[in-house]
Protein backbone atom coordinates (compact mmCIF):
# COMPACT_ATOMS: atom_id res chain seq x y z
CA UNK A 1 0.00 0.00 0.00
CA UNK A 2 2.79 2.41 0.92
CA UNK A 3 4.65 1.62 -2.31
CA UNK A 4 1.47 2.31 -4.30
CA UNK A 5 1.04 5.71 -2.64
CA UNK A 6 4.67 6.68 -3.23
CA UNK A 7 4.44 5.84 -6.92
CA UNK A 8 0.95 7.30 -7.36
CA UNK A 9 1.07 10.33 -9.73
CA UNK A 10 -1.26 12.31 -7.46
CA UNK A 11 0.96 11.70 -4.45
CA UNK A 12 4.07 12.62 -6.41
CA UNK A 13 2.41 15.79 -7.73
CA UNK A 14 1.52 16.77 -4.16
CA UNK A 15 5.07 16.01 -3.01
CA UNK A 16 6.52 18.23 -5.73
CA UNK A 17 4.00 21.00 -5.06
CA UNK A 18 5.03 21.29 -1.42
CA UNK A 19 8.81 21.32 -2.02
CA UNK A 20 8.95 25.15 -2.20
CA UNK A 21 7.00 25.35 1.07
CA UNK A 22 9.21 22.67 2.60
CA UNK A 23 12.14 24.86 1.62
CA UNK A 24 10.78 27.58 3.92
CA UNK A 25 11.00 25.25 6.93
CA UNK A 26 14.50 24.22 5.87
CA UNK A 27 15.63 27.86 5.77
CA UNK A 28 14.20 28.51 9.23
CA UNK A 29 16.08 25.49 10.61
CA UNK A 30 19.32 26.72 9.02
CA UNK A 31 19.53 30.50 9.56
CA UNK A 32 23.08 30.51 8.17
CA UNK A 33 21.50 30.31 4.71
CA UNK A 34 19.55 33.53 5.18
CA UNK A 35 22.56 35.65 4.18
CA UNK A 36 22.18 34.23 0.66
CA UNK A 37 18.48 35.15 0.65
CA UNK A 38 18.82 38.89 1.37
CA UNK A 39 19.84 39.98 -2.13
CA UNK A 40 17.23 37.84 -3.99
CA UNK A 41 14.61 39.09 -1.50
CA UNK A 42 15.38 42.75 -2.18
CA UNK A 43 15.42 42.06 -5.91
CA UNK A 44 12.01 40.40 -5.65
CA UNK A 45 10.48 43.28 -3.68
CA UNK A 46 11.42 45.96 -6.21
CA UNK A 47 11.02 43.84 -9.33
CA UNK A 48 7.66 42.23 -8.54
CA UNK A 49 6.17 45.48 -7.25
CA UNK A 50 7.24 47.29 -10.41
CA UNK A 51 5.98 44.56 -12.72
CA UNK A 52 2.58 44.39 -11.03
CA UNK A 53 2.22 48.17 -11.25
CA UNK A 54 3.14 48.36 -14.93
CA UNK A 55 1.19 45.17 -15.66
CA UNK A 56 -1.99 46.73 -14.26
CA UNK A 57 -1.33 49.89 -16.27
CA UNK A 58 -0.75 47.83 -19.40
CA UNK A 59 -3.97 45.87 -18.91
CA UNK A 60 -6.07 48.91 -18.05
CA UNK A 61 -4.82 51.19 -20.83
CA UNK A 62 -4.16 48.75 -23.67
CA UNK A 63 -5.45 45.21 -23.28
CA UNK A 64 -8.89 46.04 -21.82
CA UNK A 65 -9.41 48.61 -24.55
CA UNK A 66 -9.12 45.92 -27.22
CA UNK A 67 -11.95 43.82 -25.82
CA UNK A 68 -15.16 44.38 -27.84
CA UNK A 69 -18.42 45.03 -26.03
CA UNK A 70 -22.09 45.51 -26.85
CA UNK A 71 -25.55 45.70 -25.30
CA UNK A 72 -26.83 42.29 -26.44
CA UNK A 73 -26.65 39.37 -23.99
CA UNK A 74 -24.17 37.45 -26.13
CA UNK A 75 -21.85 40.46 -26.20
CA UNK A 76 -21.88 40.44 -22.40
CA UNK A 77 -20.79 36.78 -22.41
CA UNK A 78 -18.09 37.47 -25.01
CA UNK A 79 -16.88 40.54 -23.09
CA UNK A 80 -16.43 38.74 -19.77
CA UNK A 81 -14.94 35.63 -21.41
CA UNK A 82 -12.33 37.72 -23.23
CA UNK A 83 -11.75 39.77 -20.08
CA UNK A 84 -10.89 36.62 -18.09
CA UNK A 85 -8.55 35.43 -20.87
CA UNK A 86 -6.88 38.86 -21.02
CA UNK A 87 -6.31 38.84 -17.24
CA UNK A 88 -4.79 35.35 -17.47
CA UNK A 89 -2.49 36.37 -20.34
CA UNK A 90 -1.34 39.51 -18.50
CA UNK A 91 -0.69 37.52 -15.31
CA UNK A 92 1.32 34.88 -17.17
CA UNK A 93 3.42 37.58 -18.84
CA UNK A 94 4.07 39.27 -15.46
CA UNK A 95 5.05 36.00 -13.78
CA UNK A 96 7.20 34.94 -16.71
CA UNK A 97 9.03 38.28 -16.84
CA UNK A 98 9.43 38.31 -13.06
CA UNK A 99 10.95 34.82 -13.01
CA UNK A 100 13.22 35.54 -15.98
CA UNK A 101 14.63 38.88 -14.84
CA UNK A 102 14.67 38.08 -11.12
CA UNK A 103 16.52 34.81 -11.57
CA UNK A 104 18.95 36.37 -14.02
CA UNK A 105 20.00 39.12 -11.60
CA UNK A 106 20.09 36.87 -8.55
CA UNK A 107 21.59 33.80 -10.27
CA UNK A 108 25.12 34.06 -8.73
CA UNK A 109 23.62 34.17 -5.23
CA UNK A 110 21.19 31.39 -6.07
CA UNK A 111 24.08 29.14 -7.06
CA UNK A 112 25.76 29.74 -3.68
CA UNK A 113 22.45 29.11 -1.90
CA UNK A 114 21.90 25.81 -3.74
CA UNK A 115 25.46 24.70 -3.04
CA UNK A 116 25.28 25.47 0.69
CA UNK A 117 21.85 23.82 0.90
CA UNK A 118 23.21 20.60 -0.58
CA UNK A 119 26.13 20.64 1.85
CA UNK A 120 23.74 20.93 4.81
CA UNK A 121 21.44 18.16 3.50
CA UNK A 122 24.32 15.73 2.94
CA UNK A 123 26.32 16.79 5.97
CA UNK A 124 29.25 17.87 3.84
CA UNK A 125 31.67 20.64 4.67
CA UNK A 126 34.08 22.16 2.19
CA UNK A 127 37.37 23.69 3.23
CA UNK A 128 37.44 25.91 0.17
CA UNK A 129 37.70 29.55 1.18
CA UNK A 130 35.56 32.19 -0.42
CA UNK A 131 37.30 33.91 -3.30
CA UNK A 132 35.86 37.08 -4.76
CA UNK A 133 37.69 36.45 -8.03
CA UNK A 134 36.30 32.92 -8.28
CA UNK A 135 32.85 34.21 -7.37
CA UNK A 136 32.83 36.70 -10.24
CA UNK A 137 34.24 34.09 -12.62
CA UNK A 138 31.53 31.60 -11.71
CA UNK A 139 28.93 34.37 -11.79
CA UNK A 140 29.85 35.27 -15.35
CA UNK A 141 29.49 31.65 -16.50
CA UNK A 142 26.14 31.31 -14.75
CA UNK A 143 24.88 34.57 -16.26
CA UNK A 144 25.85 33.41 -19.74
CA UNK A 145 24.00 30.13 -19.22
CA UNK A 146 20.97 31.99 -17.90
CA UNK A 147 20.98 34.41 -20.83
CA UNK A 148 21.12 31.53 -23.30
CA UNK A 149 18.30 29.71 -21.53
CA UNK A 150 16.18 32.83 -21.25
CA UNK A 151 16.67 33.81 -24.88
CA UNK A 152 15.38 30.41 -26.00
CA UNK A 153 12.25 30.60 -23.86
CA UNK A 154 11.55 34.23 -24.71
CA UNK A 155 11.82 33.27 -28.38
CA UNK A 156 9.34 30.44 -27.90
CA UNK A 157 7.01 32.73 -25.96
CA UNK A 158 7.08 35.28 -28.76
CA UNK A 159 6.24 32.58 -31.30
CA UNK A 160 3.35 31.42 -29.12
CA UNK A 161 2.15 35.00 -28.82
CA UNK A 162 1.35 34.93 -32.53
CA UNK A 163 -1.47 32.51 -31.70
CA UNK A 164 -3.43 35.49 -30.38
CA UNK A 165 -3.96 36.61 -33.97
CA UNK A 166 -5.83 33.42 -34.79
CA UNK A 167 -9.60 33.97 -34.72
CA UNK A 168 -11.69 32.07 -32.23
CA UNK A 169 -9.53 29.93 -29.92
CA UNK A 170 -6.20 31.66 -30.60
CA UNK A 171 -6.03 33.59 -27.32
CA UNK A 172 -7.18 30.64 -25.24
CA UNK A 173 -4.65 28.37 -26.93
CA UNK A 174 -1.90 30.89 -26.22
CA UNK A 175 -2.92 31.10 -22.55
CA UNK A 176 -2.75 27.32 -22.11
CA UNK A 177 0.55 26.85 -23.93
CA UNK A 178 2.13 29.90 -22.28
CA UNK A 179 1.11 28.52 -18.89
CA UNK A 180 2.65 25.10 -19.61
CA UNK A 181 5.80 26.71 -20.99
CA UNK A 182 6.12 28.86 -17.88
CA UNK A 183 5.77 25.84 -15.59
CA UNK A 184 8.43 23.94 -17.55
CA UNK A 185 10.70 26.99 -17.50
CA UNK A 186 10.34 27.35 -13.72
CA UNK A 187 11.30 23.72 -13.17
CA UNK A 188 14.26 23.94 -15.54
CA UNK A 189 15.34 27.28 -14.09
CA UNK A 190 15.52 26.24 -10.44
CA UNK A 191 16.83 22.75 -11.11
CA UNK A 192 19.48 24.36 -13.33
CA UNK A 193 21.54 25.51 -10.35
CA UNK A 194 22.00 21.90 -9.26
CA UNK A 195 22.50 20.71 -12.83
CA UNK A 196 25.27 23.27 -13.39
CA UNK A 197 27.30 21.90 -10.49
CA UNK A 198 26.72 18.31 -11.63
CA UNK A 199 27.78 19.15 -15.19
CA UNK A 200 24.48 17.85 -16.58
CA UNK A 201 23.71 18.84 -20.15
CA UNK A 202 20.22 19.76 -21.33
CA UNK A 203 19.43 16.19 -22.38
CA UNK A 204 20.21 14.90 -18.87
CA UNK A 205 18.25 17.73 -17.29
CA UNK A 206 15.28 16.96 -19.52
CA UNK A 207 15.56 13.27 -18.58
CA UNK A 208 15.45 14.16 -14.88
CA UNK A 209 12.37 16.34 -15.36
CA UNK A 210 10.38 13.96 -17.57
CA UNK A 211 11.22 10.85 -15.54
CA UNK A 212 9.55 12.60 -12.59
CA UNK A 213 6.88 14.42 -14.55
CA UNK A 214 4.20 14.42 -11.83
CA UNK A 215 6.63 15.61 -9.18
CA UNK A 216 8.37 18.27 -11.26
CA UNK A 217 5.06 19.53 -12.67
CA UNK A 218 3.77 19.83 -9.12
CA UNK A 219 6.94 21.72 -8.18
CA UNK A 220 6.39 24.20 -11.02
CA UNK A 221 2.76 24.71 -9.98
CA UNK A 222 3.95 25.24 -6.39
CA UNK A 223 6.30 27.99 -7.55
CA UNK A 224 3.48 29.64 -9.51
CA UNK A 225 1.27 29.44 -6.42
CA UNK A 226 3.94 31.26 -4.40
CA UNK A 227 3.97 34.00 -7.01
CA UNK A 228 0.28 34.67 -6.34
CA UNK A 229 0.57 34.79 -2.53
CA UNK A 230 1.21 38.23 -0.98
CA UNK A 231 4.57 38.51 0.83
CA UNK A 232 5.56 34.94 -0.03
CA UNK A 233 6.07 35.99 -3.65
CA UNK A 234 8.96 38.16 -2.46
CA UNK A 235 10.91 35.10 -1.32
CA UNK A 236 9.80 32.89 -4.20
CA UNK A 237 13.25 32.72 -5.81
CA UNK A 238 15.22 31.42 -2.77
CA UNK A 239 12.39 29.03 -1.89
CA UNK A 240 12.49 27.67 -5.43
CA UNK A 241 16.27 27.24 -5.32
CA UNK A 242 16.23 25.43 -1.97
CA UNK A 243 13.16 23.40 -2.97
CA UNK A 244 14.78 22.20 -6.20
CA UNK A 245 17.94 21.26 -4.31
CA UNK A 246 15.90 19.31 -1.76
CA UNK A 247 14.08 17.53 -4.58
CA UNK A 248 17.40 16.54 -6.21
CA UNK A 249 18.96 15.24 -2.99
CA UNK A 250 15.86 13.32 -1.90
CA UNK A 251 15.05 11.69 -5.24
CA UNK A 252 18.49 10.66 -6.52
CA UNK A 253 20.84 7.84 -5.56
CA UNK A 254 23.84 10.14 -5.47
CA UNK A 255 24.81 13.73 -6.14
CA UNK A 256 27.62 13.16 -8.60
CA UNK A 257 26.28 11.07 -11.46
CA UNK A 258 23.16 11.75 -13.52
CA UNK A 259 20.09 11.13 -11.35
CA UNK A 260 18.27 7.85 -10.87
CA UNK A 261 14.91 7.81 -9.06
CA UNK A 262 14.84 6.06 -5.72
CA UNK A 263 11.16 5.28 -5.63
CA UNK A 264 10.48 4.35 -9.21
CA UNK A 265 11.23 6.01 -12.50
CA UNK A 266 8.40 7.56 -14.43
CA UNK A 267 4.71 7.82 -13.66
Amino acid sequence: MKKYLVNNPGFRFSRGFFYPFKAGKFLLRHPSLLRFVVVPFLINVFLFSGLVYYGVQFFDQFVAGLIPSGEAWYWVIIFYSLWVIAVAVTAVLIFFTFSVVGNLIASPFNDLLSNKTEELILGLKTDEKFSLQQFWSDSLQILLIELKKISIFVGIMLILFLLNFLPGIGSMLFSILAFLLTVFFLVLEYFGFVAYRKRLDFREQRKFIWSRFSMTFGFGIGIMALLTLPLLNFICIPLGVVGATLMWCETTDDTVNPPTEKVGVGD
